[in-house]
């Protein structure tokens, strides 16, 4: 399947494909102690019963269904046939909490609710509290739900669904993807059909030039209610690849060796604990196993940023990649064509690490907003220090004050029910639309780079402005912070709250926060710092997808800081 199709959505796309490839595995899950395998002719069959199933218990073109369920098949059958059916999908994360639940119900004004466990059907339930709620399915049975099977008891008419979606629109609403919420409540962003279309037409030239085998499986870890997920989810198996649900990040090196796989998408949480474990093996082999690891970082990063190696470093280098790199790709299964980083900035310096040893690491840029993604490099054309070139049929510049717009057919339609926040975002300007992305950038050559969030900007207490993200980063780039948040607006100075890596002692952590203010200017260096424990989903200083929330960590550890400044 090529991308000169013309899908108008993604239930007339992914039932197209079925059809033309009934046999084909598309979807691979861990389910009773195995690996079960689900074709794409067993897919669009689920489809069908569960969009019949909804229809006869009243869910209308329209209405807002919430979703919240783990990476399962269960998930995408419900997506697609909530879409299918005229319906909007609104996903969840299945580490809200019951006021996180709430918020999206009354938000959304979901009078349906589609879950995967008990726990999660009670706390639904709760979130929208009596009346809250006229239909609450569960996949699995649970008291005061209609189960699964009694929702797909009925035997949906396929071929009459294949024909009603070629009939949907390309500008109807197909889903409300509720913003991770770094600072403030989650909106919900308007995602039309066209918007996660372009994305796939924006895509397809790269799919295409890696030149997968037929065979070749993308594994799925990040959480399908997040954009980035759910967007290349849909986009990856339209281009034939099966998708394999991750058990859990716990899990996930074993898989990647296991599996094999040939494309996996990550968050730069994931790249900074991978890195930290590579690193605690290595300090534990021999000096002399340290010394070659350490000469294949150093030749891996000439390779990438110069200068030029001699003869003899290049044979050097050749026996590196024997001994020490190759060793490092069998860890993420030996077959890897793309590891794709999102959903946050990737720091040079952590990318760099993992491009050293030869691993296809590609930062991408985009937001919900954008369907999500605006901008991918290529493994052709990788530059660690900027974000890509952006997709085709993307606009865009930087405007005067240096934040990133685009436009183009891949933008939301708005914020639901938000016109203030959705006037803020989308500012029409000789004609257009042009998207606000709140980033602050500049282009390199033909490619982006983003600097930093336009908001998220420190102004000191003598009148200077800080970028916190370029201290962040370069903190947690040391071996001993894992977590770090930078403070200082209004003060004398930045303060910064550090996450130490485990068994890391107070003078090594110093140690690192000198050597950080080695690297940055007189107005950026760090003057006093803490220690805090750590930012994690459960705290709610870290979104489900490891952004961590600046404003929340600060608010929470203001007493701190005000120790700090005395």
């Amino acid at each position: 399947m090529r991308a000169e199709d013309n899908w108008n959505s993604l239930p007339a796309l992914m039932l197209g494909l079925a059809r033309s490839w009934p046999d084909r595995p598309m979807l691979r899950f861990w389910r009773g102690g195995g690996w079960r395998s689900l074709s794409w002719a067993e897919f669009a069959l689920q489809v069908a019963d569960v969009a019949a199933g909804l229809r006869a218990r009243g869910v209308c073109p329209g209405d807002r269904v919430m979703l919240v369920a783990e990476n399962r098949p269960e998930f995408l059958v419900a997506d697609t046939a909530i879409m299918a059916i005229g319906a909007v999908s609104v996903p969840a994360y299945t580490t809200n909490t019951v006021a996180d639940h709430a918020h999206l119900l009354r938000d959304s004004g979901a009078r349906c609710a589609i879950v995967s466990t008990t726990r999660l059907a009670q706390a639904v339930a709760e979130a929208a509290g009596l009346g809250g709620l006229d239909l609450l399915i569960s996949m699995e049975d649970g008291a005061g739900t209609v189960s699964w099977a009694e929702l797909t008891a009925v035997q949906g008419d396929l071929a009459m669904l294949v024909a009603e979606v070629e009939h949907i629109p390309a500008g109807r609403l197909a889903c409300l993807i509720y913003t991770s919420g770094t600072g403030g409540p989650p909106k919900g962003v308007m995602l039309p059909h066209r918007a996660m279309l372009a994305n796939r037409q924006g895509i397809a030239g790269f799919i295409r030039r890696l030149g997968l085998p037929r065979d070749a499986c993308y594994l799925s870890f990040l959480p399908l209610s997040h954009a980035y997920e759910h967007t290349v989810s849909y986009l990856l198996c339209s281009f034939g690849m099966e998708i394999v649900f991750s058990r859990g990040a716990e899990r996930l090196a074993a898989e990647l060796t296991d599996i094999r796989p040939q494309v996996v998408t990550a968050v730069p949480r994931l790249f900074e604990v991978l890195r930290a474990r590579i690193l605690a093996l290595v300090e534990k082999q021999k000096p002399w196993q340290r010394r070659l690891f350490e000469r294949a970082l150093r030749l891996g990063l000439r390779r990438l940023d110069g200068p030029p190696l001699g003869a003899l470093e290049r044979l050097e280098d050749a026996v590196l990649e024997r001994l020490v790199r190759r060793r490092i790709q069998a860890r993420f299964g030996g077959r890897l064509a793309a590891l794709v980083s999102g959903g946050a900035r990737l720091d040079p310096e952590l990318s760099g690490f993992f491009m050293a040893m030869g691993l296809p690491v590609l930062q991408g840029y985009g937001q919900t907003e954008a369907g999500p993604v605006i901008s991918v490099n290529v493994p052709w054309e990788n530059n660690r220090h900027a974000v890509g070139r952006p997709l085709p049929g993307v606009t865009l510049r930087i405007a005067e004050d240096g934040e990133v717009v685009i436009r183009g057919p891949l933008v939301m339609d708005g914020y639901w029910n938000n016109p203030e926040a959705t006037a803020q975002a989308l500012r029409t300007e000789g004609g257009e639309v042009w998207l606000h992305t709140g980033d602050v950038g500049e282009m390199v050559g033909p490619a982006l780079r983003i600097t930093d969030r336009k908001r998220d900007f420190i102004k000191t207490l003598g009148g200077d402005m800080v970028s916190p993200a370029r201290i962040e980063s370069l903190l947690m780039a040391e071996p001993a912070i894992t977590q770090a948040v930078v403070a200082g607006e209004g003060r004398p100075g930045i303060a910064a709250l550090l996450v130490p890596a485990e068994g890391t002692a107070e003078a090594a952590l110093a140690e690192a926060v000198r050597r950080v203010n080695g690297k940055l200017s007189g107005v950026e260096r760090i003057r006093h710092f803490a220690t805090v424990a750590p930012f994690t989903v459960e705290n709610g200083q870290l979104t489900p997808t490891m952004k961590i929330k600046r404003r929340v960590v600060l608010k929470d550890h203001a007493a701190k800081l005000d120790q700090l400044y005395g």
